[in-house]
């Protein structure tokens, strides 16, 4: 039962109830190893004195505070004493040919666990075997003595502790003391004379005598009793509860599993005194079971601990290094550091819809569950604190809406913080501004010029590892958000002015880390772009070195989803600063592929107006805004749009000029176009557009050839959207001439779109494929052809609907078929009336052996003239038709 929720509301209505949500993945872990270490204590050879072989009874479960661990505990712990109190869904219990007894230590601060709880609860637990343990018992009363006098240990006992475990303990140890007196002949009280106890026994056993051969077993019991008793004496008393165990006669045999809870209150990792003397319990009883929660990772598989601790490294504990890491050397058997994750959204809902209930059925409804599942990212503590938010809100009278749930909660944040040193602190601030991050860009952004609090820091269970991506680290995204989002009232808070350092340090960071970059990285360029943008929008700073990152984007033609989320506001978004508006551009660049051509006008001439861009970021928008003017059919904007970017002489000069040489080409006029080609460039892509002109002419060879001479520069210059392009456009051409070639030709145009974002590259090969399949299967070609008007048309590709009629009135041309011809006549009318590609209708003419319509002037100047024009295209109908064995 929840008591804080049943106490949260008046209304008695509600049922309340504390959910335990999943974890089967986890108990299949606890059953897999207990199973694997009942087998190796059952062994033959297995031997409970032996101090040098390897451990693997030890299995972690760590993860960020919130995650679940403790009640994960509790269930194991539930779940192996009663058969009955096992979750259903985590299956079958264990089967084991030995009883199994757990016992569950919360090393939690604020329960006052010490090591002497410790000890005495392991002690205490056993008291279930129903006998004395008279090696332990006499140690124990020795020490017990020595450090407490005049608190007798049964009093204690008879406490706390023994409220919990039951009080036989006592009276067990007073009658292992008893039968050792006898042994070694002592009269009297046994309470009055341990001391003599242990000194007549010590004796005895160095005697070799025959009335102590029971203990005589325990090779090291003498010099335990004669070592000066203390907490380090203590910690190697369990060797003798290990001894103790391993003599129980067969049918009596217990195997316990102590469950470890909250070990990261034993120590704070640099003083390691409590974690040293449980370390020694774990390593001296090789026939008990552990499993350790914890916010951290266990640490004993390192070597760089030798000294802090007794035994360290992947050698003696071979589970417990990580997998693939420096500890992992020499490491065998299965990996026993498992991280607590997240629950999964079905999980989420399903523990707040029977969290809180009435008659059954849940209180809160779907839509506030959704929100508050959402906002979690899947972290437990977080759901349970929006139970309490709800029923909060319920007590002032009205029924809580999902925005009420919408929120973070700064108590996570005192979570999260509270076993961090000052430095920890610090950086885990500064790396919640940044998408993903290494150790040096961590201690880079928090003002740091050492990496100490970094490299402790990485190894929080609330910092994720990702080995494929740019930076491996990342930081858990509910406790992201709380830090960034939530009031912070620790001490150590940060102002805003600490944050807007913070920002301006990670941003040069990150600049300075593009910069020193050996040779061109795509990757590493959109990443700093990505978290460079957030940056400056978010905190107000100059643009610096985005500037010369987004031209470098804009460069590869590759278009990957750059901008960050916008900030909650009306679209479109407002814009008041130079970064909002280079985040405008560039998604407004990388959302083109996804949007309709119209909204991308919009967006940059929201951007233009703005006047916040410097001149070449601004021809930056210009040119792009009058590239999508042109794929619109608006064939006057786009022209003025390139001539005011050409006259500028900027960056995008020669592009412009390109584009203006597109416009000449799509007019009509391919005298100019050729001419302009000659004078572009590799800036101006000067071969893709003399390909552009020749293949329009009929002459595909020659237009071929361009396309390749394209792709070629474009792989020189390591440019692979203009690469993918040129292909694609290589293959459209060939796909008139010869449709095997145009296979090879369309299947490297598709190797080299993999992983490019280009809409309008794409339609182009999907109509290279048109082309490459005339002559065969109307009905089939017909479909395809209606179903790439419609992609155009979603896009807003307006100059793709005439490359498609062009292809389809090339399929019915090698059928000779009329009706589709003029069908496909009417549809380019209809298309560019009398504009841009108006010659078009002149190819369908061409291609059909049909004379020009005369209905006015000349709509193309053929570089040699219409009859040679003509004789082309027919030739290739021609030829399709004699491939197929179609009428000449």
């Amino acid at each position: 039962m929840d008591l804080r929720a049943l106490f949260g509301s008046n209304d008695r209505g509600i049922q309340v109830e504390e959910q335990f949500t999943n974890r089967q993945e986890q108990w299949e872990a606890v059953t897999t190893a207990l199973a694997e270490h009942a087998r190796a204590v059952a062994a033959p050879g297995f031997d409970v004195e032996d101090l040098e072989t390897p451990r693997d009874n030890v299995l972690v479960f760590h993860g960020v505070g919130g995650i679940g661990k403790s009640t994960l505990a509790r269930k194991v712990e539930a779940a192996l004493a009663h058969e009955t109190h096992r979750p259903v869904q985590w299956g079958e219990p264990v089967r084991l040919d030995t009883r199994v007894l757990p016992v569950r230590i919360d090393l939690a601060r604020s329960a006052g666990t010490d090591f002497e709880r410790v000890v005495l609860t392991l002690r205490l637990a056993l008291a279930e075997l129903g006998r004395p343990l008279p090696a332990f018992d006499l140690a124990l009363r020795r020490y017990w003595d020595h450090v407490h006098p005049g608190e007798p240990l049964e009093e204690f006992l008879r406490g706390g502790l023994g409220r919990r475990f039951g009080k036989a303990v006592p009276q067990q140890m007073q009658s292992a003391l008893t039968d050792i007196a006898q042994a070694v002949l002592l009269p009297g009280t046994v309470g009055a004379v341990v001391g003599q106890v242990t000194g007549a026994l010590v004796r005895a056993l160095r005697d070799h005598r025959a009335s102590v051969r029971a203990l005589a077993g325990c090779s090291r019991l003498a010099d335990l009793l004669e070592a000066e008793p203390g907490l380090d004496t203590l910690s190697y008393y369990p060797h003798l509860l290990a001894w103790e165990l391993a003599r129980l006669p067969p049918g009596r045999t217990v195997l316990p599993v102590v469950l470890l809870d909250t070990f990261e209150d034993v120590g704070d990792r640099v003083h390691r005194d409590l974690e040293r003397l449980v370390q020694r319990v774990v390593w001296l009883m090789p026939n008990a079971f552990f499993v350790i929660t914890g916010r951290s990772r266990l640490q004993w598989a390192e070597e760089a601990l030798h000294g802090q601790l007794d035994w360290t490294g992947p050698s003696a504990w071979p589970g417990l290094a990580v997998p693939g890491g420096p500890a992992d050397a020499g490491s065998r058997g299965p990996a026993r550091q498992i991280l607590v994750g997240d629950f999964s959204a079905e999980d989420c809902d399903d523990y707040l819809a029977r969290r809180l209930t009435r008659d059954g059925a849940p209180v809160m409804g779907p839509d506030v569950r959704a929100v508050i599942t959402a906002r979690s990212h899947g972290l437990p503590l977080h759901l349970d604190l929006a139970v309490q938010r709800f029923l909060a809100i319920r007590r002032t009278g009205r029924e809580p809406r999902p925005a009420d749930l919408d929120l973070d909660f700064p108590a996570l944040i005192v979570r999260t913080l509270s076993d961090l040193t000052p430095d920890e602190r610090h950086v885990l601030r500064s790396v919640s501004l940044l998408d993903n991050f290494d150790v040096a860009l961590a201690s880079r952004a928090a003002g740091m010029t050492y990496e100490s609090a970094a490299l402790r820091m990485v190894e929080r269970p609330f910092v994720r590892f990702d080995p494929h991506a740019v930076w491996p680290y990342h930081l858990h995204g509910v406790i992201r958000s709380t830090i960034r989002t939530a009031g912070d009232r620790a001490d150590d808070r940060w102002s805003e002015r600490d944050w807007t350092r913070a920002a301006a340090r990670a941003f040069e960071a990150i600049g300075e880390r593009r910069a020193a970059a050996p040779a061109p990285d795509r990757a590493l360029l959109v990443n700093c772009l990505r978290q460079g943008l957030r940056l400056a929008r978010d905190f107000g700073l100059d643009l610096g070195w985005l500037a010369d990152a987004a031209w470098a984007y804009v460069g590869d033609s590759v278009w990957e989803p750059l901008a960050p989320p916008a900030p909650d506001e009306p679209a479109p978004p407002t814009l008041r600063t130079p970064a909002d508006a280079l985040v405008e551009t560039l998604s407004a660049l990388a959302r083109r592929q996804h949007e309709h051509r119209e909204r991308t006008v919009a967006r940059l001439t929201a951007v233009v107006d703005s006047g916040l861009l410097p001149p070449e970021l601004r021809d930056m928008a210009l040119y792009y805004r009058a590239k999508a003017h042109r794929d619109l059919g608006r064939s006057q904007d786009s022209r003025d749009g390139m001539r005011r970017v050409a006259e500028g002489g900027g960056r995008l000069a020669p592009a412009a000029r390109r584009g203006l040489a597109h416009l000449a080409r799509l007019a009509g006029d391919f005298p100019t176009a050729l001419r302009t080609a000659d004078t572009l460039g590799w800036a101006g892509r000067h071969h893709r557009v003399l390909g552009d002109v020749w293949w329009v002419q009929g002459d595909m060879a020659r237009a071929a050839e361009a396309y390749r001479a394209a792709r070629d520069e474009a792989e020189e210059h390591a440019v692979a959207g203009e690469r993918a392009t040129a292909q694609a456009q290589r293959a459209f051409t060939l796909a008139f001439t010869d449709p095997a070639v145009a296979q090879d030709e369309l299947d490297l145009a598709h190797h080299l779109l993999v992983g490019l974002d280009l809409r309008a590259t794409r339609l182009t090969a999907h109509i290279a494929a048109l082309l490459r399949d005339a002559g065969t299967g109307s009905a089939q070609i017909e479909g395809r052809a209606q179903v790439l008007r419609a992609e155009a048309a979603t896009a807003g590709i307006t100059a793709a609907r005439p490359a498609i009629e062009l292809a389809l009135a090339f399929h019915h041309a090698v059928l000779a078929d009329r009706a589709g011809l003029e069908a496909c006549l009417a549809r380019l009318r209809e298309t560019v009336d009398g504009g841009d590609y108006a010659y078009y209708g002149d190819l369908v003419c061409f291609m059909a052996g049909r004379p020009l319509p005369d209905d006015g002037p000349p709509r193309a100047r053929w570089l040699d003239g219409p009859e040679p024009t003509r004789a082309r295209w027919r030739a290739l109908v021609t030829a399709r038709r004699a491939l197929y064995g179609g009428a000449p």
